[in-house]
């Protein structure tokens, strides 16, 4: 069948057929206590651990994000930014549930639901349940059903991949509904700015900023050679989606088997301080990722690439699962000081934390174990 649109590959017709949704809910552990706690509406919020200690920012509402408070901050900074923040405790109990009305809510339209969090989803309605066809009607059905049966606002994109509709959720938030089309999305992704572009951290955008790469119109500029020349792997995966071109399918009940972050410095590594500072702020970043998914794993793994591209990991593990950012940094720390580094400069470093199974251990007190 002949589609009506006018498309450079064979990859990107066939990308063109599909309807994918993302579901990202609004600033959703403090919007659902904002909810149960009337008092609390309209005032700037922060769920997570208290400023007093070395807690960690789950999420903000919008009236804090307003002040600069952002997850994965500690909740020092935030207080600091935010003196007249209310900070509370995340109840997990209730954010299942939650997550677990609005996966019925998706299900009346496909079984083609990939929850990355308890807060969003890629929905596949190529072919929806209910024969509805249009993928906007539907984005705004599973938004009407989110505000009227659990009282919360959601944001959503539609687009014709996984990638583009991303990023279209995100455009207009709070409770917004933003469609990009076939047609729009070359020039779209020309026009993006390098930080919006997935797998782009503070540390590539800069460096991409002083190579003179701003927008995707600029990365377009460059060959798939020269991209994986300066970014690894990864550039080949940029040199594909800046033409709009995302073959990932919507996989259902996809486990999670890592969580993780990674940074390539704009400029390669040679002193350990310098590593270790690095590694506090991956470690905050993890440890977020995993509180936001109520997760805790027993492997953690830190992972350095050098500036002749050499990588190589390096893991210790728990009897117990673990997440605090404490752990995090200590073990990855360690883990690197174990490395010969013989005077390499490091291009990159990486914490990861798996193996989410459960493990009772005989002993409690008997939590380590080195491999």
């Amino acid at each position: 069948m002949l589609l009506p649109y006018s498309c450079h590959s064979l990859t990107y017709i066939c990308t063109a057929v599909r309807k994918i949704i993302h579901i990202d809910m609004d600033a959703f552990y403090a919007s659902i206590e904002q909810r149960d706690h009337p008092e609390l509406w309209g005032k700037p919020l922060v769920v997570g651990g208290p400023p007093e200690g070395r807690g960690v920012v789950a999420t903000a509402s919008y009236e804090a994000r307003k002040f600069g408070v952002r997850s994965a901050m500690s909740s020092r900074q935030a207080r600091q930014l935010c003196p007249e923040a209310i900070f509370v405790f995340p109840r997990f109990d209730v954010y299942r549930s939650v997550s677990a009305h609005l996966r019925e809510i998706f299900s009346r339209y496909t079984d083609l639901i990939e929850p990355l969090s308890l807060d969003e989803a890629y929905l596949d309605v190529t072919e929806d349940k209910q024969g509805i066809g249009s993928a906007l009607d539907i984005a705004q059905r599973i938004k009407d059903a989110i505000r009227d049966e659990l009282h919360l606002t959601a944001s959503a994109g539609v687009s014709v991949n996984k990638f583009v509709a991303k990023i279209a959720s995100d455009m207009q938030k709070p409770d917004g509904l933003t469609f990009i089309g076939p047609s729009r999305i070359e020039r779209f992704m020309e026009n993006l700015p390098v930080e919006k572009f997935f797998g782009v951290g503070r540390v590539t955008a800069t460096k991409m900023k002083n190579m003179g790469l701003h927008t995707g119109a600029d990365l377009k500029k460059l060959t798939e050679a020269q991209l994986v020349q300066h970014f690894g792997k990864t550039g080949r995966f940029f040199y594909q989606i800046v033409r709009g071109r995302d073959e990932r399918r919507v996989q259902p009940d996809r486990e999670i088997k890592s969580v993780g972050a990674e940074d390539t410095f704009a400029e390669d590594l040679a002193v350990v301080d310098d590593m270790y500072v690095e590694l506090e702020h991956l470690a905050k970043v993890v440890h977020a990722r995993l509180y936001k998914r109520n997760l805790r794993g027993r492997t953690v793994t830190l992972k350095i690439k050098y500036h002749d591209f050499k990588q190589i990991t390096r893991s210790q593990s728990f009897v117990l699962g673990v997440n605090e950012k404490e752990t995090l940094f200590t073990v990855a720390c360690q883990l690197l000081d174990t490395v010969d580094r013989q005077e390499k400069r490091v291009r990159l470093l990486g914490i990861s934390v798996s193996n989410f199974g459960t493990a009772e251990p005989d002993d409690p007190a008997d939590q380590l174990t080195l491999f």
